[in-house]
C-alpha cells in the first residue's frame, strides 16, 4: 500500500538565523525588501519565449529539461540523459515519454535535499502552481498534470509569468552572430516588458572553440569586414558591439577559463592574430589571444560604455563522451583553481583607474574572495564583485561570499545579485533565496552592534534593488 503523500510548506522564516533576536530582525529587514522588483540584469533565458509568447509544452520541457543544475545530479546518481529526454548535440533525442521523464525526476528528487535546486523548486511548486504536496514518485502525476495544464492557459505564457513575477527588466546573452530578431520583435511588438541582450563573443575571441573558424567566418560576413586582418577583426567587434547597444544591451560577458589579460604591442598583437586566424597558434598562443582580447573588450567598453563582465575558471566539457553526445552545457563542467593578482594587472594598468570603465567579476574558486578578490575590489574603482555564481550560488555560498570580502570591499563594491539562469520559473524563488541571505547576515551585523537597523535596511534595499540597475547602467 502506499504511504500517505507528504505535505509540502514554505516555513516563512527559511534561511533567516535560528538566533531569536538576529531573526527577528531579519523578518523585519526582509518585510522592506521582499515585494521589491526583480531586477535581472544577466541571465540566459530564452528571448524567443518574450517575442512569441507561446505556451510551454509541459512540466518536463519547462523544468527539466533545460535545468543542468537537475539532470547533472541524476547523471550522478546514474540516470542516463536519454532517460530525461535530453537534447544530443546532433539534435535528435531518445523516444522517451515527457511524462516517463518526469517520472524518473520524481522518483528521485529526494537526491536533491537541502540543495538550493530543492529550495528554488519547492518555491516554484507552492508559489507558482500552488501545489501542497511534495514531489516523489506517488505525486509524479498529479504534478505533471497539474502543471502542464496550467502552462496551457493565457496566465502562465511567458509575458504573463514575466508581469506575475514583478520583473523590472531581465537581460538575455547572445553570441556575436546573433541576429537579435526575437530582440527586435519584443521591441516592435508594443509590449512593455524590458528584456535586454548582452554581448558574448566568446565564439570569435576562442582559438580553441570548436565552432572558431566557421564563426569566425560568418562574422566578416554579418559585419563586411575583412575579420582575417588585425583592424578588420577589431572593427567588427566594434561593429556589433554597437548594434547590440541599440538593441538595448547595457553589457558584454567574457567565459573565459582563466582571468588572465596581456597587452601587447601593436606588432605583437598583429602577428598573434595572423597565427590564430591561420589556425597555427599553440595552447600557449591561444590562452594569450584570449587574454589580449579581455584588453581590447575593455577598450571598447571605455569607449562604448557597456559594462564588461569576466565569468572564469570554469573548466568546460570535462567529460569528452558526454559532450560528444551532448554538446556544451549538460552539467559536465567543473570549477578551476583561479588567480586575479597577476592574471588581471596588464587590463588594470591601462583601465583599472577610469571611473568610467566598470568590470563586475565573478569566481569559481571562493579562495579568492578574501586573498584576492576583495581587495581588488576594495581599490580599483572600475572594479566590482558580483555575486556567488554557479556551483556557490547557495544560502551557504552567499554566505561565505559576504564573510570573506565585507572586510576588504564592503557592500558596495558589490553589485547586489543576478540569478544568471536559463530556468525561469526559478527567477523568483532565487531572487527570494538572495534577499533572505543578505538580510540574515545584515540581522547579524545588527545584533553585534556593527550597523544599525536603519543602515541595515537601506542597505536591504541597496542590495536587492538599487546596487544590480546602478552596475548595469540599466
Amino acid at each position: 500500500m502506499n504511504a500517505s503523500p507528504k505535505p509540502l510548506a514554505l516555513h516563512e522564516d527559511r534561511l533567516f538565523p535560528s538566533d531569536p533576536a538576529q531573526r527577528g530582525i531579519a523578518r523585519r529587514l526582509y518585510a522592506q525588501v521582499a515585494k521589491l522588483p526583480i531586477v535581472s540584469p544577466h541571465g540566459h533565458t530564452d528571448p524567443s519565449w518574450w517575442a512569441q509568447n507561446a505556451p510551454f509544452a509541459n512540466a518536463t520541457e519547462l523544468l527539466l529539461v533545460p535545468d543542468h543544475y537537475l539532470f547533472r545530479m541524476l547523471y550522478s546518481q546514474g540516470v542516463p540523459l536519454d532517460a530525461l529526454g535530453i537534447p544530443r548535440r546532433d539534435g535528435s533525442r531518445a523516444d522517451v515519454d515527457p511524462r516517463e521523464a518526469w517520472r524518473t525526476f520524481a522518483g528521485n528528487f529526494h537526491l536533491f535535499r537541502g540543495t538550493p535546486s530543492s529550495l528554488w523548486l519547492n518555491h516554484v511548486f507552492f508559489e507558482v502552481f500552488g501545489l501542497r504536496q511534495r514531489l516523489d514518485a506517488t505525486t509524479s502525476d498529479r504534478y505533471y498534470d497539474t502543471i502542464t495544464a496550467a502552462l496551457q492557459t493565457p496566465e502562465f505564457r511567458p509575458r504573463a509569468l514575466f508581469e506575475r513575477f514583478n520583473i523590472e527588466v531581465i537581460a538575455t546573452t547572445e553570441g556575436p552572430l546573433d541576429t537579435l530578431e526575437h530582440h527586435r520583435a519584443i521591441r516592435d511588438s508594443g509590449w512593455s516588458g524590458r528584456v535586454l541582450t548582452a554581448y558574448r563573443p566568446d565564439v570569435v575571441i576562442d582559438p580553441e572553440h570548436e565552432d572558431f573558424a566557421g564563426a569566425l567566418e560568418r562574422f566578416g560576413e554579418i559585419t563586411g569586414e575583412n575579420v582575417y586582418t588585425w583592424d578588420g577583426y577589431l572593427r567588427a567587434h566594434r561593429d556589433r558591439r554597437g548594434f547590440f547597444a541599440k538593441m538595448g544591451a547595457t553589457s558584454t560577458d567574457h567565459g573565459h577559463e582563466t582571468a588572465a589579460t596581456a597587452d601587447l604591442s601593436e606588432r605583437e598583437a598583429r602577428a598573434l592574430f595572423d597565427r590564430v586566424v591561420r589556425g597555427q597558434s599553440s595552447a600557449h598562443e591561444a590562452e594569450l589571444f584570449r587574454a589580449q582580447m579581455l584588453t581590447e573588450m575593455a577598450a571598447m567598453s571605455l569607449d562604448d560604455g557597456l559594462v564588461m563582465q569576466l565569468h572564469p575558471g570554469c573548466h568546460r566539457n570535462h567529460n569528452p563522451a558526454l559532450f560528444e553526445r551532448y554538446g556544451r552545457n549538460v552539467g559536465a563542467d567543473l570549477p578551476l583553481r583561479t588567480e586575479y593578482v597577476h592574471a588581471l594587472k596588464p587590463l588594470l594598468d591601462r583601465f583599472g583607474n577610469e571611473p568610467d570603465f566598470r568590470f563586475i567579476l565573478f569566481t569559481l574558486d571562493e579562495s579568492a574572495y578574501s586573498r584576492e578578490l576583495g581587495p581588488l575590489a576594495g581599490h580599483y574603482p572600475c572594479l566590482f564583485l558580483g555575486p556567488a555564481w554557479w556551483f556557490h550560488d547557495s544560502p551557504e555560498g552567499m554566505w561565505r561570499l559576504r564573510e570573506q570580502t565585507l572586510g576588504t570591499a564592503g557592500f558596495y563594491n558589490t553589485i547586489g545579485f543576478n540569478d544568471d539562469t536559463r530556468a525561469l520559473l526559478s527567477i523568483p524563488a532565487r531572487h527570494d533565496v538572495a534577499r533572505r541571505i543578505d538580510c540574515a547576515v545584515l540581522a547579524k551585523l545588527v545584533a553585534e552592534h556593527r550597523i544599525d537597523e536603519d543602515e541595515a535596511a537601506e542597505l536591504a534595499t541597496d542590495l536587492a534593488y538599487r546596487l544590480p540597475k546602478q552596475a548595469y547602467r540599466l
